[in-house]
């Protein structure tokens, strides 16, 4: 896994691979977001969908820890070990729209999500313990949780949106 010497280059590392990631969506047909191709495990549209999926629940993480509310990982719906189920809703709630009002939602989401990574202290993003929902057994500290669900998928997804264009269009 990739480390990060403070925000400024975290920041960098997702606005660079999410600009590639973003990019491939823009000659994919509307009547085609849904199309599910032998050999890629989501479509235009789950793949846009579960990135909007997780930005949005760490930022509810955030938000309901800073009320003082508990925050129970991922939801009080789903446990670890029930990721499919996470999954498919993450799809039924982000997957019923167009794909460019997911893309535009996306777009928006990953703006707010830099802000909310340069509100942070450098000792908030990469120390380990400031914030009870990301401390786990493992001691992972923010950037970890921000890397593995914004630059990981952003770049792993990028190559499985490119292999289902090349199957699909």
């Amino acid at each position: 896994m990739r480390t990060y010497q403070n925000k400024q280059e975290l920041i960098q590392a997702i606005q660079t691979q999410y600009q590639k990631y973003i990019a491939e969506f823009a000659n994919i047909p509307e009547a085609q977001k849904d199309l599910a191709v032998e050999g890629v495990d989501k479509t235009p549209s789950q793949n846009l969908a579960y990135q909007l999926g997780w930005l949005n629940l760490m930022l509810e993480w955030d938000r309901k820890e800073k009320q003082g509310l508990a925050v129970q990982t991922p939801t009080p719906d789903y446990k670890w070990n029930q990721l499919g189920g996470l999954y498919q809703s993450f799809y039924n709630k982000y997957g019923n729209t167009t794909l460019q009002t997911q893309v535009d939602e996306l777009n928006a989401l990953v703006d707010q999500f830099t802000s909310w990574i340069d509100s942070l202290s450098e000792a908030e993003l990469f120390e380990v313990g400031q914030r009870k929902w990301a401390t786990t057994k493992a001691r992972w500290s923010l950037w970890r949780w921000i890397d593995i669900n914004t630059v990981s998928p952003f770049t792993t997804f990028r190559t499985k949106i490119r292999k289902w264009k090349k199957l699909a269009l």
